[in-house]
């Protein structure tokens, strides 16, 4: 997996590439880990390159939103392909963390 970094009026957005799992999620939580403690409370998460993702990656969503909520910032999802909406979906996730059907929609959530 991959991760693109952008950063546009104190809003990061981070571009997942690949595959969000057991192998990669250590990776992905310490880069978003990394950004908070910078202060960076506001993320937008563009998926529309990520082909897959497990519990494990959804778990580093979820401790992601806490962790930015916790500092009074917001997290936003983007251009989730339809297996990845689905296993948000599910997750029940989608209920809790805005989801917007592309990028440019998401840089409007802030």
């Amino acid at each position: 997996m991959e991760i693109a970094q952008q950063e546009n009026n104190g809003v990061v957005c981070l571009k997942f590439t690949g595959r969000l799992d057991a192998d990669s999620a250590p990776a992905a939580e310490a880069s978003v880990k990394g950004l908070m403690q910078q202060g960076k409370s506001r993320l937008l998460f563009d998926l529309s390159e990520l082909d897959y993702i497990s519990s494990a990656g959804l778990r580093v969503i979820l401790l992601t939103v806490k962790g930015v909520q916790s500092q009074k910032g917001k997290v936003v999802l983007s251009a989730l392909r339809p297996y990845v909406r689905e296993v948000f979906d599910v997750s029940n996730f989608s209920s809790i963390i805005p989801i917007t059907d592309t990028v440019a929609a998401g840089w409007q959530q802030f």
